[in-house]
């Protein structure tokens, strides 16, 4: 069924029992399992089909690096039984292919609003609800407001003076033409060296005819191992789906993943390298499972974080540029660690420069190319692998306004307060999918949302039940989770790394570290636990 069957028009007036904002993973599901509970359900995407992340995100090698097995929904067994992945990290085209499948297998394209931007919300005290505004008109009106906007969906290009001025093509990863891009023949800039910058340098430069990277920051990246899937395997693994996804849901991170429950320092130096090397050889994140104190101890995560430099320094042959690309000065972990296919050895192509905006920052962008402070390049192509404004950002695009009419941006002017990650205080009947404060990011994103959604379902039902019709986080419960949150990140080294974790790569934003990183496992039996106990830190009122 094509997406343009999705009408982005409304009946007016328009009342729903809920809405959800976002057509990704969070918000199908969410789509999904309200509407199972009876509530009427619109769903409304600013894009022009499903997929959240996933619709934005084609950018040459875009890719997950959670495992195809793991990063999919666990709340049909005939749904995981009848999906193929073919590869062991699915790509952005497969993945976007199995979303799409699962809006017309729920039948769930009937209830969504395509290109429709939710603009403004402002909740009705009088008969508590909100009354919504989209860039599509309205009225719109819902009891209950759902946030399934995602953490890493508001693309964030920087404030580069003479952008306008650029001759050339400029392009975000985070919104990439349909229709690809053909950089043959082509001087090829990339500002940018995170998770997209470090996987679509390698195919960008093996395509361009030169390729230039800014890199203000190294950072840590470990290569996938990719690979196609041994149908074999995949047939075990389903065979014992339940079992696994039991499992996933209750461990630290939300994967699959082997965690060693041994210290780096209580082995000898040959047995700790040879567990790096092990971990290495097999790819993707599990590395970061090798000791069970690498986040926790600085003397710990110096041996991770050596490892990973010495293999830089083997990988890349020219000693400069290799030193270039040894991250320093941050605890590995600290900031999001990538996972590649061939990053490093891409600097040993005759068609790559690696330029140093940390030591030569870009003074402006000219009409032919990148100044930096020591040079000029010429450029016909520029690619921002800037990121997002994370985990916030697409909240706070939207005019939220609260009790008294106070806006969610004042109320976390100084950071994002929550209570548990879902909800505020403040803000009735509004509820955050993998917002601040929960695992989110540091998570299995899948794993994290599916819990999100069938808590608040959850919460949603005993409201209705006892014949309530609005439920608001308790500013003091509020208070103790937040200040839980960052106890938590404190006895680790997550705080240690400038990251978009805390906001720092956009100027202004306050520095808060924003999830949480007790563990999945751990979250959710405190959520179960408040669930059991009638959900204390939230106000229940009836209806009139």
């Amino acid at each position: 069924m094509a997406d343009s069957q999705a009408s982005p028009s409304f009946p007016s007036p328009a009342h729903h029992d809920a809405v959800v904002v976002g057509a990704g993973f969070a918000g199908l599901y969410a789509l999904h399992r309200l509407r199972g509970l009876g509530l009427s359900v619109r769903c409304l995407d600013a894009a022009s089909g499903v997929g959240g992340t996933w619709f934005w995100n084609r950018y040459p090698g875009a890719r997950c690096d959670v495992e195809s097995m793991d990063y999919s929904y666990s709340f049909s067994p005939e749904l995981e039984q009848e999906w193929v992945w073919t590869e062991r990290y699915p790509a952005q085209p497969e993945i976007l292919r199995y979303l799409e499948h699962v809006a017309d297998r729920f039948d769930l394209r009937r209830d969504i609003r395509l290109e429709t931007r939710l603009t403004r919300a402002v909740f009705d005290e009088r008969d508590p609800g909100w009354d919504l505004t989209t860039d599509r008109g309205g009225p719109l009106r819902a009891r209950f407001l759902v946030m399934a906007t995602g953490c890493l969906s508001t693309a964030r290009v920087p404030d580069l003076p003479g952008l306008d001025s650029f001759q050339g093509a400029t392009y975000h990863t985070g919104h990439w033409p349909h229709e690809g891009v053909d950089f043959r023949a082509r001087r090829v800039g990339v500002i940018g060296t995170g998770s997209s910058g470090t996987q679509a340098i390698p195919l960008i430069a093996a395509q361009a005819a030169h390729t230039t990277v800014f890199q203000r920051t190294a950072n840590f990246s470990l290569p996938a191992r990719n690979r196609p899937l041994d149908p074999a395997e995949q047939r075990a693994l389903k065979a014992r789906y339940r079992e696994h996804r039991a499992m996933v849901r209750y461990s630290p991170n939300g994967t699959g993943r082997r965690n060693n429950d041994q210290s780096a320092l209580e082995v000898s130096p040959e047995a700790r390298r040879a567990e790096y090397e092990a971990r290495w050889q097999e790819g993707g994140g599990g590395f970061i499972g090798a000791f069970n104190d690498l986040l926790a101890d600085e003397r710990a995560n110096d041996t991770a974080a050596d490892f990973i430099r010495s293999k830089i320094r083997d990988i890349v042959h020219d000693p400069a540029v290799a030193e270039l690309l040894v991250p320093r000065g941050f605890p590995v972990g600290s900031k999001r660690v990538t996972v590649d296919t061939g990053y490093y050895a891409t600097y040993n192509r005759d068609n790559v420069t690696l330029v140093d905006v940390d030591s030569s920052p870009i003074e402006k962008i000219v009409p032919t190319g990148v100044r930096t402070a020591d040079a000029t390049y010429e450029l016909d192509s520029i690619v921002f692998a800037t990121g997002f404004d994370a985990i916030t950002g697409a909240v706070l695009a939207v005019d939220i306004r609260g009790r008294g009419g106070r806006s969610l941006r004042e109320k976390w002017a100084a950071g994002p307060r929550t209570y548990l990650g879902l909800a505020t205080a403040g803000f009735p009947n509004l509820f955050l999918i993998t917002g601040p404060g929960s695992p989110s990011v540091i998570s299995n994103m899948v794993v994290s949302i599916e819990q999100h959604v069938d808590w608040i379902a959850d919460l949603l039902h005993h409201a209705r039940h006892g014949g309530m019709v609005c439920a608001e986080a308790d500013e003091g419960a509020e208070d103790t989770w937040v200040a839980h949150v960052n106890e938590v990140a404190d006895r680790t080294l997550f705080p240690r790394g400038a990251s978009w974790y805390t906001g720092a790569n956009v100027p202004g934003k306050p520095r808060v570290f924003m999830p949480y990183v007790g563990g999945v496992g751990t979250y959710r039996r405190h959520c179960e636990s408040i669930a059991e106990r009638g959900y204390p830190g939230f106000r229940f009122l009836p209806g009139a």
